[in-house]
C-alpha cells in the first residue's frame, strides 16, 4: 500500500513544480498581450452587455452612499478619497473607458493619443 502512494505523490509534486515554474511567464505574456492588443469583439460585447450596466448601477449606488455619508466624511476630512472611490472610479469605468478595454489598455490608448496630438501640434 505504501509503494502505491509514493509514485502518486511524486507525480503530484512534479506536476505542481512544473506548473508553478511556468505560471509566472504565462502571466507576464498575458500582461503584455493585454497591454499591447486592442480589445476584441467578445470583450466589447461583454463590456457593453454586462460590465457597463453593472458599473452604471454602481455609479448610482455609490453616488447615493456618498451623498448620505457626506456629513461624516466631511467631519473625518476624507471627502476626496470617498468621492474617488464611490463616484469617480465607477463614472470613469462606465462612461469614459473605451469599449472592451481594460484600465491598462485604456490608459495606454489615451497616452498614445496625447503623444500623437503633441506631435501634430509641434509640426
Amino acid at each position: 500500500m505504501k509503494r502505491a502512494k509514493e509514485p502518486l505523490t511524486a507525480a503530484i509534486l512534479a506536476i505542481s513544480v512544473l506548473a508553478g515554474g511556468t505560471l509566472g511567464s504565462v502571466q507576464a505574456q498575458a500582461g503584455q498581450m493585454e497591454e499591447n492588443n486592442r480589445p476584441g469583439e467578445i470583450a466589447m460585447l461583454g463590456d457593453a452587455v454586462f460590465v457597463r450596466p453593472v458599473m452604471g448601477a454602481a455609479t448610482v449606488v455609490g453616488t447615493v452612499v456618498y451623498t448620505v455619508m457626506l456629513p461624516f466624511t466631511l467631519l473625518g476630512g476624507n471627502e476626496d478619497e470617498a468621492a474617488e472611490t464611490l463616484v469617480k472610479t465607477p463614472v470613469r469605468t462606465t462612461f469614459l473607458r473605451c469599449l472592451g478595454c481594460t484600465p491598462t489598455q485604456h490608459d495606454r490608448l489615451r497616452r498614445d493619443k496625447q503623444i500623437e496630438a503633441q506631435r501634430t501640434a509641434d509640426k
